[in-house]
């Protein structure tokens, strides 16, 4: 006979999962080992800000952080502090945030169940620079000084069987510093420093390399939502 399984304890939280969007593109630009860098700078710059928030990594999964954040407000102005700010500079990349807040399952220091599944799904519907939470999360977290709640509607995420009704967390007079983003790898770029410039539909946009000038001027289409 096998032992019984030891119970396990839930515990709710806010859980955010942060990644950088248009990895794989940037990987293709600028090749694995510029790309494994910005990887581990970026893991470094968000533990540096965890401990003000309360919230803990849980784990690396490629490009993305998991972290667990007690309280949702908390968890909200961690998300807009690693959109806007740790990575914010020319030629860094644009980052994504996603947050839900809910019970999951504690197992070997990691977390699992739908709360989890949700947050992760609510990541990847965001863009760069952008900060997504569930309606539910945002509910907990109502009266946070200088940010204001975007409605989104319900949106169907994948794998999630009912749309899910979402709101980005902005700052009020949000600063973007005057940074672009690179459409071909989405890293920041300062116009007075860019490798390159190209006008599409009356839309500039600027580059970081002269390879993603390139690219974008071959298939502009690729690139322009």
């Amino acid at each position: 006979m096998h032992d019984p399984a030891p119970e396990r304890d839930s515990s709710s939280a806010t859980f955010l999962f942060a990644d950088i969007a248009g990895f794989t593109a940037l990987t293709e630009a600028h090749g694995d080992e510029q790309a494994a860098m910005l990887v581990a700078e970026f893991a470094d710059a968000v533990d540096a800000e965890l401990p003000r928030f309360g919230a803990r990594r849980v784990k690396t999964i490629g490009d993305a952080l998991m972290v667990r954040v007690p309280d949702p407000g908390s968890a909200v102005l961690l998300g807009l502090r690693i959109a806007h700010d740790v990575m914010h500079r020319h030629g860094a990349p644009a980052v994504r945030v996603g947050l839900h807040h809910g019970p999951a399952i504690e197992r070997d220091d990691d977390y699992f169940g739908a709360t989890v599944n949700l947050a992760a799904r609510v990541s990847a519907a965001a863009t760069g620079g952008e900060v997504l939470l569930t309606a539910q999360t945002a509910e907990l977290a109502p009266d946070l000084e200088g940010v204001v709640y975007e409605s989104l509607g319900p949106q169907t995420l994948r794998n999630v069987r009912e749309p899910v009704e979402l709101v980005a967390a902005v700052r009020e007079a949000q600063m973007y510093h005057g940074l672009a983003i690179d459409p071909v790898c989405r890293m920041a770029v300062n116009p007075a420093h860019a490798a390159g410039r190209l006008v599409v539909d009356d839309t500039a946009y600027f580059f970081c390399s002269l390879t993603c000038a390139g690219a974008f001027a071959r298939h502009p289409g690729r690139y322009v939502d």
